[in-house]
């Protein structure tokens, strides 16, 4: 496989799961953490490193929405649930490993 089909081939992938990831707002970006060590911040943060590898001028602002689809307290504030205390044991277990 050449490199430009692999990058085309990568960006379509990165969109879908980003796609899944705006539908499944039941899915807590804490509970993705505990399970997977990266959630839907992690994306944002990694597609800003990747502008700014680039050059390109990203916000972490403009960066959280293209992962959210949204403004991201828009998001936060419709979605985003109050953490269990189990939650947070399991995150703070788990912290070391991220």
């Amino acid at each position: 496989m050449d490199d430009k089909t692999r990058t085309e081939l990568e960006a379509a992938v990165y969109r879908r799961l980003v796609e899944h990831l705006r539908t499944r707002t039941d899915v807590q970006n804490i509970d993705m953490m505990n399970l997977a060590g990266f959630c839907r911040n992690c994306l944002s943060n990694w597609m800003k490193d990747a502008a700014d590898v680039k050059g390109v001028p990203m916000s972490k602002d403009q960066s959280r929405e293209i992962v959210y689809g949204e403004p991201f307290d828009q998001w936060k504030a419709k979605h985003q649930k109050e953490a269990s205390l189990d939650q947070k044991a399991a995150f703070d277990k788990a912290a070391h490993k991220h």
